[in-house]
């Protein structure tokens, strides 16, 4: 997994009728028919296909990702409950395929929010005045934000800092680029010498496991 340690970047919006988008749900972050496949690479793809899409197939011009100002957008701004409805890790993954590593939104759905640190997305919870006063200033000539995770900010564009909260062993995981495998390797001589320990004192279990 990449390291976040800090990120300067354009964001994009998720917005409807001016306001930001709530209860983005998972389906609707990538739909069903792409997750036929394992693979990380791709995904994109199938990224809001159905809001950046129109019937006929072509590119919608009016949502923000399909906007040249906002190619290459690192950091997604949205609204309350955002990665709300099933459980798929393929959410993260078309993000990140997208280049999106950092979502500011006022809440997250629980299962999303840590498949988030699990993939190396940083997601920051913000109140909502603030996440809307964000989402005003990604359509100015100057939208280029900065995310510093070790020191929990987010810079504006107008040079507004922004204090955001994360639970400090997750922090850690993000900064030093360690999903759930990589924490557990973490430990791997601690492991091993249990694992010796355990051959030695009880024989019987490697017997029985052979």
């Amino acid at each position: 997994m990449k390291a976040f340690t800090t990120l300067t970047s354009t964001a994009a919006a998720l917005t409807h009728k001016g306001r930001l988008m709530a209860n983005v749900d998972t389906d609707m972050i990538i739909p069903k028919q792409f997750l036929k496949t394992t693979e990380r690479e791709g995904l994109s793809r199938g990224l809001f296909f159905e809001l950046k899409t129109k019937a006929d197939g072509s590119p919608d011009p009016d949502f923000v990702l399909n906007q040249p100002a906002h190619q290459g957008a690192g950091i997604l701004i949205a609204g309350d409950n955002f990665g709300c409805g099933s459980s798929r890790e393929h959410a993260p993954w078309a993000l990140l395929d997208q280049g999106i590593t950092c979502v500011i939104a006022p809440s997250f759905a629980d299962i999303f929010h840590n498949n988030c640190f699990k993939n190396g997305i940083l997601p920051i919870a913000l109140p909502a005045e603030v996440c809307e006063a964000l989402a005003e200033q990604t359509g100015g000539a100057n939208h280029r934000f900065t995310v510093d995770l070790e020191a929990q900010t987010v810079t504006t564009p107008e040079g507004a800092t922004i204090q955001f909260n994360i639970d400090p062993g997750r922090k850690q995981s993000l900064l030093e680029g360690l999903d759930d495998i990589g924490q557990t390797l973490q430990a791997g001589e601690t492991i091993d010498a249990f694992e010796a320990r355990r051959a030695h004192e009880t024989p019987w279990l490697q017997r029985r496991a052979s």
